[in-house]
């Protein structure tokens, strides 16, 4: 630390360079900022990294089909900013040490609309079937609610089906695909939209076997 008193600088504050000025009892204070060396390669960070790489790669193959899925975020964060901020952390495992997306915890969208009931998916010959509960009884459940269930194969193909959630207790929803089986499924979802798109419901993860 270094005391200067030189009329010809007067007082001086804040930083310049690797220099900190200040002023105490009258009289000018320097002080050289310390720098901690740090390791920029940890094991910690490659695992972060390869982690945040991961869920930007799912963002991108999902096509823009989970931009819909956040309507109520804060209007500064973008569709990227809060699918990376909700996934980031909670659907990698990394258990095995190398980091991989756990598909079951992905969220694709994200509101206060009740959440989607489902039943057991099946997979045939028309495609992959989704049978879920209308709630239309439900307060903000309305039969002109808008379903979108889709499905990414582990060749990467976007299979999408639209439909109104419907006014009848039980319905199901179709994903077109012929002739598809769940081994070539790399993972599948629904969620609702009201009618005019600023309201979601949390994703559902729509299991096959």
């Amino acid at each position: 630390m270094s005391l200067s008193e030189n009329p010809m600088t007067g007082e001086m504050r804040r930083s310049m360079a690797n220099f900190v000025t200040t002023v105490y009892r009258g009289q000018n204070i320097i002080k050289k900022k310390v720098f901690m060396p740090r390791n920029v390669n940890s094991s910690a960070q490659q695992l972060q990294r390869a982690s945040f790489k991961l869920i930007v790669k799912a963002y991108d193959s999902f096509g823009g089909i989970t931009d819909q899925g956040f309507p109520g975020r804060p209007r500064i964060y973008s569709p990227y900013n809060v699918f990376m901020k909700a996934n980031l952390d909670a659907a990698i495992d990394s258990a095995s040490g190398t980091p991989v997306i756990d598909y079951s915890k992905l969220t694709v969208s994200e509101g206060s609309l009740p959440e989607l009931v489902i039943g057991s998916a099946t997979v045939g010959t028309t495609g992959i079937t989704i049978p879920y509960e209308t709630d239309i009884a439900v307060a903000k459940v309305s039969a002109s609610d808008q379903l979108i269930a889709f499905a990414k194969t582990k060749k990467g193909s976007l299979l999408l089906a639209r439909q109104v959630r419907g006014s009848e207790p039980l319905s199901t929803v179709l994903i077109p695909y012929p002739n598809i089986s769940a081994s070539d499924v790399e993972c599948c979802y629904i969620f609702v939209l009201n009618q005019d798109g600023t309201k979601a419901c949390n994703s559902k993860f729509v299991q096959l076997s």
